[in-house]
């Protein structure tokens, strides 16, 4: 086997050996970066976008208002006084006082909790459900495969409003009498029952994309099992277009539970809502326009937070679009 260096100095003649090494060590120093891999090269991505870090700022206050709201408001966000119903916003309450003489600022700030709480909880049983569904469908074909897409295309027929309106009121009723974890557990569920297809056939067409793939093929044929071919090939390359879809999905849920308890079938009273208040104060949008502004505002900024964020993370998971 020929040596490097005398290589160099016989394709280079009259050089002195110590002059092939110089450029190695006066020139700039190789990089000694480990290879990337795709979320390595989605973060580098993302840390140039003022788009991720507005959103995931106001995201993280989002979180902190729902793990936290004492930090941000100190005041009752449940009892109230008649004396101070529907008085204005001042210095004492920041957004005024509703018809119950409740302090409007602490009922928004307290909340972002069970908006967030049943959103995030929606989207982690919906990629759970689906995301199973979908793999179990994708990877075994045959049979299962139709059996599956036809029990979600089922799902797929029940239009989403009027399927969570028809689960709620039959257990979510009037006079039910469910008490907050109940009610929150309620429309946590209806929302997983009817969005859960969607995480299926969209892990099902990955999983259908991937499992052909020749580190899979030779995988299987290294007599890998098929829970090991799942769990270290298949889900963790399939997992980008749920990262995706499942942050978005939680501004999207985080509008559904709001539009659910807007209608009344969705959470109700003693949770505090997004959604209930712009419910209680649509009657007096005429003389107290704050009572639906200031709940509305947050929402549309939480909602859009989420969305944004997903929208961040697509563009950088996705290749095509850098």
């Amino acid at each position: 086997m020929s040596d490097p260096s005398t290589a160099s100095i016989v394709s280079t003649p009259g050089a002195h050996p110590t002059d092939s090494a110089a450029p190695a060590t006066a020139g700039q120093p190789q990089s000694n970066d480990k290879p990337r891999g795709l979320l390595g090269d989605a973060w580098r991505d993302l840390r140039r976008k003022p788009l991720f870090w507005i959103s995931a700022t106001l995201i993280v206050i989002f979180l902190l208002m729902a793990a936290f709201p004492a930090l941000f408001a100190p005041g009752d966000a449940v009892n109230g006084s008649l004396s101070r119903s529907l008085d204005k916003p001042s210095a004492n309450g920041w957004f005024g006082y509703d018809v119950q003489g409740r302090d409007v600022y602490a009922r928004v700030i307290y909340g972002a909790r069970a908006s967030i709480v049943v959103a995030v909880l929606s989207v982690m049983g919906t990629l759970l459900i689906g995301g199973t569904m979908g793999i179990i469908s994708g990877y075994r074909g045959g049979w299962v495969d139709a059996l599956l897409s036809r029990i979600a295309d089922v799902f797929f027929g029940l239009p989403f409003v009027l399927g969570a309106i028809v689960i709620l009121t039959t257990f979510n009723g009037s006079g039910s009498g469910n008490s907050k974890a109940q009610i929150m557990g309620l429309v946590t569920a209806s929302l997983i029952v009817l969005s859960w297809p969607v995480v299926m056939r969209l892990m099902r067409s990955s999983v259908l994309a991937t499992k052909e793939a020749d580190y899979i093929v030779a995988a299987r044929a290294l007599g890998a099992g098929t829970g090991r071919i799942i769990l270290k090939h298949l889900l963790p390359n399939c997992l980008a277009p749920l990262l995706v879809y499942g942050t978005i999905m939680v501004g999207s849920f985080i509008g559904a539970e709001a539009t659910l308890s807007f209608l009344g079938v969705g959470l109700k009273s003693p949770v505090v809502s997004w959604g209930i208040m712009i419910s209680d104060g649509q009657n007096f949008v005429r003389v107290a326009p704050g009572l639906v502004f200031f709940p509305a505002a947050f929402l549309v900024t939480a909602v859009l937070s989420f969305v944004m964020l997903g929208e961040s993370v697509r563009e950088a998971l996705d290749p095509k679009l850098r």
